[in-house]
């Protein structure tokens, strides 16, 4: 691994952006975090110094770069919120493709070849299989919604100036991101918050409404959906090594991040309640659209190129993180003033 890399980490107050910070200092490299705050927290920068900036401002995102001497970029920053994409597309082709054609424009302009996006298995779409089997990066890309959409043109567009510019660059597709900083410095914290495992947590602990379970008719074990759980530290640790990997000849590869293995809605509403030591209050509602019902990971490719396994495979213990943090976050108006209550 090449030491002492400084690294512009772009939505690095949010929270994949913070703990992949915090992974990236303890690695030895210099994290730098451009952020608009529209979504992140000041409190969240604790790993290197904060450049207050749009993605989409160019010029703003190349003194960045050139005053800190960047040498590699991880980029975050975008909207994520997939329903909210539904009702608002030209938000999230404006933030998700534009900030990145102004990421690229700067690295061009600064000499900078060097990047790792953070993308999603929602480019996958709802897959046309029959079994429930791990999905491999070779899937079809068929987005059903428009954050896919955006996040699988952001992918395009990185793989096109690979060919046509020398970059090197990795795009990291999550499957379900969870979990909270082992030593508690830093979590989840959403607002509003969407979330399945902090959403049951909050019902278990009486700081929000009873959980809605969208669907209990999909052809699953227990009819209700399937999911691929990972560690948020173990997706920060994936994209400290994607920063040395070899994308190959074209300069760009896309890989997914996920434990291969499933677990259903109830199971995590069970392994939540476990957690908290209380019942998890839930009703059945109807499904959501588009929701496939199985959406597991086959990270074959992460394993070889990276060298990365996920060290965070058991879904109690990847909880009770998410639980810790929530009862005493450390950050977040709304958490901060819900865990006064129940204190």
């Amino acid at each position: 691994m090449v030491q002492g890399r400084r690294v512009l980490v772009t939505g690095g107050a949010g929270y994949i952006g913070s703990h992949t910070a915090k992974a990236l200092a303890r690695a030895g490299h210099e994290p730098v975090v451009f952020d608009d705050l529209s979504n992140g927290h000041v409190e969240a920068v604790r790993w290197g110094p904060l450049v207050v900036g749009d993605v989409r401002d160019p010029a703003a995102v190349e003194a960045c770069l050139r005053e800190h001497r960047i040498d590699s970029v991880i980029n975050f920053a975008g909207l994520i919120e997939v329903g909210r994409s539904a009702v608002e597309p030209d938000a999230f082709w404006d933030v998700n493709l534009g900030g990145v054609a102004s990421v690229l424009k700067a690295m061009r302009a600064c000499g900078v070849q060097r990047l790792v996006f953070s993308s999603t298995a929602a480019v996958y779409g709802q897959p046309d299989i029959a079994s429930l089997e791990p999905l491999p990066e070779t899937l079809p890309t068929q987005p059903i919604n428009p954050y896919g959409d955006s996040k699988l043109a952001a992918e395009r567009m990185i793989a096109a100036s690979a060919r046509a510019f020398g970059l090197q660059a990795v795009a990291l597709r999550y499957f379900n991101a969870c979990g909270a900083d082992p030593e508690g410095e830093i979590g989840e914290a959403h607002q509003p918050e969407s979330h399945l495992i902090p959403l049951a947590i909050e019902a278990a602990l009486g700081l929000g409404p009873a959980l809605t379970v969208f669907g209990q008719d999909f052809p699953t074990p227990d009819g209700t959906c399937i999911r691929d759980y990972i560690h948020v530290a173990d997706l920060a640790r994936a994209h400290v090594l994607a920063l040395d990997a070899d994308p190959g000849a074209d300069g760009f590869v896309a890989m997914n991040l996920g434990t291969g293995r499933g677990f259903s809605v109830l199971e995590v509403v069970e392994a939540v309640g476990r957690a908290v030591g209380r019942p998890v209050p839930y009703a059945v509602g109807g499904r959501r659209a588009g929701d496939p019902a199985c959406l597991v990971a086959r990270p074959d490719r992460a394993r070889a190129q990276l060298g990365w396994t996920p060290a965070w495979t058991d879904l109690g213990e990847i909880v009770a993180t998410a639980a810790a943090w929530r009862r005493a976050p450390r950050f977040g108006a709304r958490l901060l003033a819900a865990a006064r209550e129940v204190a």
